[in-house]
């Protein structure tokens, strides 16, 4: 049995969609039920029901939107700090590495083997007492002999920073990488100075790989809950905090689903607006 040529790219497409239906889909919605339910009268802890209940999106953003304002005020400074931390590496990689640029993209992603939980708690000891940073800023009158980096937000979006690191190097790498050197040399024919070049030439063409950085750096930092529970202290919480306390301590499903929800739609109106405002959205 023969299908029709035309069917063939749908039949392809059946997997992919399934498995986004199942694992995407769906739990969306669920978790778009579960916001809006209330706990049943007389029940035990963690029943709820059903009853449309869509005052908990505003009482559960009233009482937590000092999170909500600190969770995207942090994963700003961390997409801030790392991309100023990653062009210049990707750009020396994709420009200046020669036979060692495969050796350095090895350098990048090595963080990716070892477990994320790990490597914060190795930042947790980097920054304590007993790591080289606070003895070594003390040494230099930089910070008084009772301060201390741990438990502050220094410490999470440093941590922030490092964690989502290649997920901004990467994108920029191979965005630069694709550059035509010759158009830099043409540049400089036309009697442009090496910034101005970089400033009329690289950086406008390395655009998709910066957009793409930031925002494979933004959305999950944004959500991050790990760095500030290790890193920080209660006068850190992230909204992520928030939500893995509410789900599994204080066992308040909807709350902890309409904080979801609304950090996820507030993330793709934020996702929409730079990506309009930057020029780029053939990338989505």
């Amino acid at each position: 049995m023969s299908f029709p040529k035309v069917r063939v790219p749908y039949l392809l497409l059946l997997p992919g969609f399934a498995f986004l239906f199942t694992f995407f889909i769906l739990p969306i919605i669920n978790l778009a039920q579960t916001s809006t339910q209330t706990p049943v009268a007389g029940g035990d802890t963690g029943e709820y029901e059903q009853t449309l209940a869509f005052g908990n999106y505003i009482q559960a953003f009233v009482e937590n939107k000092e999170q909500f304002g600190r969770s995207f005020m942090y994963a700003s400074l961390a997409t801030i700090f790392a991309l100023a931390i990653a062009y210049p590496l990707a750009y020396a990689i994709a420009f200046k590495a020669g036979k060692f640029k495969n050796i350095l993209l090895v350098l990048v992603v090595a963080p990716f083997f070892t477990s994320f939980l790990l490597r914060t708690v190795a930042w947790k000891q980097i920054l304590g007492e007993e790591g080289f940073v606070v003895p070594g800023l003390r040494s230099l009158n930089i910070i008084g002999e009772q301060t201390t980096l741990t438990s502050t937000s220094i410490a999470v979006v440093a941590g922030m920073t490092y964690n989502f690191l290649p997920f901004m190097t990467l994108p920029l790498y191979a965005s630069l990488e694709r550059i035509d050197p010759r158009t830099i040399e043409a540049a400089g024919d036309l009697y442009a100075n090496g910034i101005t070049a970089f400033r009329r030439v690289t950086v406008p063409l390395s655009m998709p790989g910066v957009v793409a950085g930031t925002l494979l750096t933004f959305i999950p930092a944004a959500g991050d809950y790990v760095n500030a529970a290790i890193l920080g202290s209660p006068n850190t919480k992230m909204i992520g905090n928030v939500i893995e306390s509410r789900y599994f301590k204080i066992v308040d499903y909807p709350t902890a689903a309409a904080l979801s929800f609304t950090l996820m739609v507030a993330i793709l109106i934020l996702v929409t607006l730079y990506i309009r405002k930057a020029g780029t959205e053939e990338l989505v």
